[in-house]
């Protein structure tokens, strides 16, 4: 099959709505016959079967294929696997709803969860899926060092007959159900090295074809216990975002991602698709003085360090504002990572003052330098940021904080940067992240101080206490009002929240946009996590095209 390439269309450029493609991809059938491009790239590419053309990220390609014992479908870009079959799944309001299992519970005091699976479920090689499969994958990801699924609180999965499978707890976690939704079941039968270029699944969709660096195919699975996909073939093609919108104007797709900075042009027969998300971006902020090592790499700052200037930031920032000049619109105000959701803390949420945010710096013993920037005790407060460079919108979201931050006396340095050489200074200097997560996990790991994802360095006790409480509450709903309070809590005035540790600076929720072809139906969308990709297509089986 011929395939389109990355290079093709950066190459074409915004000049490739003038050229005709001759339908490489969608005209292309299953056997590797040519048929005549119909305009729409959704024509079917056999009697009955239709067919969904899509463009994703670069960074959207599984580097180890589609193999949910590395990072298909979990880590840091959460989504269906689609190939697979999950345990459980989330429905639009994200609430737990079976696919394998048929129920759970858990024990008393938390430790040994206990699931049964429905009959009949086989693989696309015709044998049966049992629970010494989910078992299988479950330890494989627990013994992995390479996988990117966190089951880390469980210590093992034992079946207890071919439709009984309990996992055995470390400690008590209830955020494992989040992880289980998204983590494929692969058969330990014929699971190998290869396994993520040649997955069996049992989930909506088999791989018919993986084109690296260029495109994956998927085809309906025709022995899926579930309804039949509404979609029988899927095509998603890997490239920038130039070319994704060459592509859309070429009419060579259905769905293109595209960017805020590119959302304004939209290619006849098609209109603007927003996902609202969860992918928010802020800024971490060292909270210990420098001198410090984390994980062999410099931690702390001088400057950060000083919690009335991190509460001042808070209070300054104008998120609107940065929200209308860098993103267009196309987002919304983000004061933490997972607004709007369950666990979320109305305590996060502050508005612009810079009023407020000079007396906070007053008070605090900050007084304007000779050059207009803030100084105490010989300390001017000016820091670099790091961001992404590859990241346009990072890059104008760092300059337009540089540019608000400058109106209080706080001399910000943007500093574009590989990630290679952001790591490095990951605990020493704010950097712009981007982060968010359909589970409490990343607020626990960005918040604990034994968290991964600590980069603020703050170590507090009672914050501590509030999120492993979370964690080990025997239901998820137990866990949120502990979550709210190690945002903040009044009645002991400690968190994470802007009147309290101010750890972090969070700027806005990116919106996920696509263009849409005319006569294209996307179903209706959970709030899609961090991450560009796939969550689109969780339920593309459901697509109207």
């Amino acid at each position: 099959m011929e395939v389109i390439s990355r290079r093709t269309f950066v190459k074409l450029g915004a000049s490739a709505a003038a050229l005709s493609f001759g339908g490489l991809v969608s005209a292309c059938t299953s056997d590797g016959t040519q048929q005549a491009a119909t305009g729409s790239a959704a024509a079917s590419p056999g009697a009955g079967v239709k067919q969904v053309v899509v463009t994703m990220t670069v960074n959207s390609e599984p580097e180890a294929g589609f193999d949910p014992l590395f990072s298909w479908g979990c880590g840091e870009h959460v989504h269906e696997p689609l190939i697979q079959s999950t345990l459980i799944n989330t429905d639009l309001e994200l609430g737990f709803v079976n696919d394998l299992a048929t129920g759970y519970e858990v024990s008393a005091d938390g430790m040994a969860w206990t699931f049964t699976l429905r009959d009949g479920v086989r693989f696309t090689d015709g044998e049966k899926l049992t629970a010494k499969d989910v078992a299988f994958t479950i330890n494989g990801i627990i013994n992995s060092e390479a996988a990117q699924a966190d089951l880390s609180s469980i210590r093992e999965a034992v079946a207890s007959d071919d439709s009984t499978v309990v996992l055995h707890m470390t400690h008590p976690d209830n955020t494992i159900l989040y992880t289980l939704a998204v983590v494929g079941i692969v058969p330990a039968h014929a699971y190998d090295q290869d396994y993520g270029s040649n997955p069996i699944g049992s989930g909506r969709y088999r791989l018919e074809q993986w084109d690296r660096g260029q495109q994956v195919i998927l085809t309906a699975n025709p022995d899926y216990y579930g309804p039949a996909p509404k979609v029988g073939r899927v095509v998603v093609l890997f490239m920038s975002e130039d070319a994704s919108l060459a592509a859309a104007a070429a009419g060579q797709v259905d769905v293109a991602y595209t960017s805020a900075t590119l959302a304004g042009q939209v290619p006849a027969g098609f209109s603007l698709f927003s996902a609202k998300t969860v992918d928010s971006r802020g800024i971490s902020l060292p909270s210990i003085p420098a001198g410090a090592t984390k994980e062999s790499y410099p931690a702390g700052n001088n400057v950060t360090s000083d919690l009335a200037l991190r509460q001042a930031m808070n209070s300054a920032v104008d998120r609107d504002r940065m929200i209308e000049h860098v993103l267009n619109g196309h987002g919304t105000a983000a004061h933490s990572v997972g607004d709007a959701l369950p666990w979320a803390s109305a305590d996060m949420k502050v508005s612009s003052n810079i009023e407020r945010a000079r007396q906070v710096l007053a008070d605090g013993g900050w007084t304007v330098g000779s050059d207009g920037i803030m100084t105490k005790d010989g300390l001017r407060a000016a820091f670099d940021l790091y961001y992404a460079s590859s990241d346009s919108v990072r890059q104008a979201l760092a300059a337009d904080f540089a540019d608000q931050m400058r109106q209080i006396g706080i001399e910000v340095s943007p500093k574009g940067a590989s990630w290679d050489d952001i790591y490095p200074n990951q605990y020493s200097s704010p950097v712009l992240w981007g982060w968010g997560s359909n589970s409490p996990v990343e607020l626990y790991q960005l918040t604990h101080s034994k968290g991964w994802g600590n980069y603020a360095c703050y170590d507090n006790a009672e914050i501590d206490a509030h999120l492993d409480q979370a964690r080990a509450a025997r239901t998820v709903e137990n866990s949120y009002e502990p979550y709210r309070k190690a945002q903040w809590d009044e009645a002991t005035q400690t968190g994470v929240a802007p009147q309290g540790a101010s750890t972090w600076v969070w700027l806005a929720n990116i919106d996920h946009l696509y263009f849409q072809r005319d006569g294209i139906t996307i179903a209706q969308q959970k709030p899609h996590p961090h991450g560009h990709g796939w969550s689109l297509v969780n339920n593309v089986d459901q697509w109207d095209v």
